[in-house]
Order: C-alpha cells, then sequence, then structure tokens
C-alpha cells in the first residue's frame, strides 16, 4: 500500500484522540502527530488502512507509525 492511497482511505479524522491542527492524517504511514498529546480512545484496528497493510500497532498519533513502533 502506497501512502497516498493510505491517506485515501484514512479515518484518523473520526478517532476520539484526533485534534485538528493542520497535519496529514494517515499516522500509521506519517508518524507520531505534532499536536496530539493525551489519548481519548483509539480506533485504528477499525481503520481500512490498518487492515489493508496488516498493521498490528495502535495509537500512531501517539507512539508514531508503524514503523517507528517495531
Amino acid at each position: 500500500m502506497e501512502k497516498t492511497e493510505a491517506i485515501k482511505l484514512c479515518i484518523c479524522k473520526s478517532c476520539p484522540t484526533y485534534r485538528e491542527c493542520r497535519e496529514r492524517v494517515a499516522f500509521c504511514f506519517l508518524g507520531r502527530s505534532k499536536c496530539i498529546k493525551e489519548d481519548h480512545g483509539c480506533i485504528c484496528g477499525g481503520c481500512p488502512v490498518h487492515d489493508k497493510a496488516n498493521f498490528k500497532r495502535y495509537d500512531y498519533c501517539l507512539k508514531g507509525s508503524e514503523k517507528q513502533q517495531k
């Protein structure tokens, strides 16, 4: 899966932890957010990107991309 496809399928903006701060979404590919600091729940497991890319981790906006968490 390419990053551009991930961004199109991304559901980060509907997550309770997401905060708008003019960042690109798809944190699972792009890495941790610079402005999201508090965990208010995670929906990564229900994301089509997470499923299609066969990712295993969660809380990408707080902990970093799948690759960074390995």
